[in-house]
């Protein structure tokens, strides 16, 4: 048995560049690290910035300090491991040091291990070794999309924080059977570029891992919409892009965006997701999503559960005399109300399930379901009550103070855009020539928003008129509402760095894989206990980590077993629950001890 080579040098790498005719010059301090094969690659282990003379000077000094049996000033040379025979047959009984035992290179181990678990359940790794094969120069694809889709769903960051820290911090490269090479920057960059091509057939792969995993079927599909911003100058992106301005879902309409379209089951297992222009109308999209649906996945009776302001009267329209028809519930606008309510007014209530009573009309080929949930009416008149407590109070006080009249509007308006929907039950005048206002409660206002709180009007061409299997329907867009939650949260799909669209697109694309991996993760907690989340298992797993026991031996040898710690009784007891299995320990390994190593290495340096 042969022991890996490997070493790693750090120095101080100096960096030039041209701005406004100045020339700047930045500093890093870089670990060199030989890769099995004998190559050289670098990590950037520190940013310093513009450093002066002295301040370089005293980093030298500082790399210097790491190790200065090595002799050298100039580099440091760290962690060093040279070749070793594997022990003889003879040689069966070693004597150990153990006062002398040492740990080294502590590293998170849990998470990724069931990571990896995920991965292999959903038959990702087989997907992408077919889709990805590696390159001339042996660079795995699909180990690096891997690890970019781990990294994503445990600690998301940048890809440069994955080069820099992250991997080095995780037992990625244990698990894989790799090494730091893995993560070169240049690598994870280019392995966006590989991706989208297969979007399609991983829609279809996932297709057919959820009825597998959860025999999901996709007889109703929930489908909204989010949007993602950017931190740029608009002005600085090409004009064909698609980041652009729109209405904004995270309240930043002066940044740049773009809007993701989503389908998902009423579980959230996601079928397909779309990255549109920004300032696409949602109203534009729903056409394009269900003939990419009927593509890819054929024609069958499919519910679709929109929100309001999804489609249009045209597309509900296609909608009902395709053939065959699908079927959809949709969210209604509350100006229709205006027109159904007389007709409604007459009907009786019926009860959907507890606290939730509903009305029908049949009208035009529809049934529009007018209801209510007393759940909603407490939380939304809490909502204005609160909203028009403050407003109220806050135009007291604004109506005492000296002001001049452009001082006025700006707090008024300040305080219009706290409290909008308070704002709209409160008449307002302000005097054209002097800074007074006067305000009042329109009454009338008040009471018709008191009939409507809680109450939502939702329109359907399913023949199905079974009240409680309506409101069931519409109350599962909360699936797709907690993807996006989760994809903009626990996954971190922003910022993001990327300035390439392909790329920016990619990123999306890698943060849906991480999706897939927490949503499955989810389906089967959820069989558990409700209560378990992907997030919390996650972090229950994190504090499992792998270590480096260095055990020396009598005869200028050591032995290196790597291990990850034992699980504690609570974690042991997930681990059981959900039928997963810890794999064996590493076989240990047998080398030259670093004493050793380290004479040696330092009689090389002076021959």
């Amino acid at each position: 048995m042969t022991v890996r080579v490997g070493f790693a040098i750090m120095f101080l790498r100096r960096t030039e560049r041209k701005k406004n005719g100045k020339t700047h010059t930045y500093w890093s301090v870089v670990e060199n690290k030989r890769l099995d094969g004998g190559r050289v690659v670098q990590r950037h282990v520190l940013y310093l910035g513009e450093i002066n003379s002295s301040q370089a000077a005293s980093w030298r000094k500082a790399i210097e300090v790491f190790d200065e049996d090595t002799g050298r000033a100039q580099t440091l040379s760290l962690f060093a491991e040279d070749r070793c025979e594997a022990v003889a047959g003879d040689a069966s009984i070693i004597q150990l040091r153990l006062s002398q035992m040492r740990l080294h290179r502590p590293r998170q181990w849990g998470a990724c291990w069931l990571a990896g678990q995920l991965w292999q359940e959903l038959q990702l790794d087989q997907f992408w070794a077919e889709r990805l094969p590696p390159s001339r120069k042996k660079t795995r694809w699909d180990q690096i999309l891997q690890v970019l889709a781990t990294y994503r769903l445990i600690a998301p960051g940048s890809e440069w924080r994955l080069h820099r820290q992250w991997f080095g911090d995780s037992a990625m490269a244990d698990l894989l059977g790799a090494d730091f090479g893995l993560v070169e920057e240049h690598k994870l960059y280019a392995c966006h570029d590989l991706l989208l091509a297969h979007k399609d057939a991983l829609f279809s792969h996932l297709v057919g891992r959820w009825r597998d995993l959860f025999n999901a079927d996709f007889d109703v599909l929930l489908y909204d919409l989010t949007s993602t911003y950017f931190d740029v100058n608009a002005a600085d992106l090409p004009e064909d892009g698609k980041r652009r301005h729109g209405y904004s879902r995270d309240k930043r309409p002066d940044c740049p965006q773009v809007v993701i379209a989503l389908v998902v089951t009423p579980d959230g297992l996601p079928l397909a997701y779309e990255v549109l222009p920004g300032n696409t109308a949602d109203s534009r999209t729903l056409r394009m999503f269900l003939s990419k649906i009927e593509q890819q996945y054929g024609k069958a009776r499919r519910v679709w559960v929109m929100d309001r302001g999804v489609p249009t009267e045209a597309v509900l329209a296609e909608m009902r005399g395709s053939d065959p028809p699908v079927q959809y519930l949709v969210g209604t606008p509350k100006g229709r109300l205006n027109r159904l309510e007389k007709h409604l007014v007459d009907r009786p209530w019926q009860d959907a399930r507890e606290g939730v009573k509903v009305k029908l009309l049949a009208e035009d080929g529809e049934l529009y379901v007018f209801a209510q949930s007393h759940d909603r009416v407490t939380k939304e008149r809490a909502m204005r009550q609160r909203q028009l407590k403050w407003l109220w109070k806050r135009l007291r006080q604004i109506a005492v103070m000296e002001l001049t009249r452009e001082e006025l509007l700006m707090k008024l308006g300040a305080a219009r855009s706290h409290a909008p929907a308070a704002w709209r039950l409160v008449d307002i005048e302000v005097d054209k020539q002097h800074p007074r206002f006067s305000f009042t409660l329109n009454r009338s206002k008040l009471r018709r928003t008191r009939r409507r709180e809680g109450r939502y009007l939702l329109r359907t061409n399913l023949a199905d008129n079974d009240p409680a299997k309506l409101w069931q329907y519409y109350v599962q867009l909360v699936a797709v509402e907690e993807a996006f939650r989760n994809l903009k949260g626990d996954l971190a799909i922003r910022p993001v760095f990327h300035q390439d669209e392909a790329r920016i697109e990619a990123h999306i694309f890698i943060a849906f894989l991480a999706y897939c991996m927490q949503v499955t993760l989810t389906r089967r907690l959820h069989a558990l206990a409700p209560g378990l989340t992907a997030r919390s298992v996650l972090d229950k797993f994190a504090a499992m980590q792998m270590i480096d026991v260095h055990l020396p031996t009598t005869d200028a040898r050591e032995i290196v077993l790597t291990r990850y710690t034992h699980p504690e009784p609570e974690l042991q007891l997930l681990i059981d629950r959900l039928k997963l299995s810890l794999p064996p320990q590493p076989p240990p390994r047998i080398a030259a001890s670093a004493i050793n190593k380290t004479s040696r290495r330092s009689e090389d340096l002076l021959s």
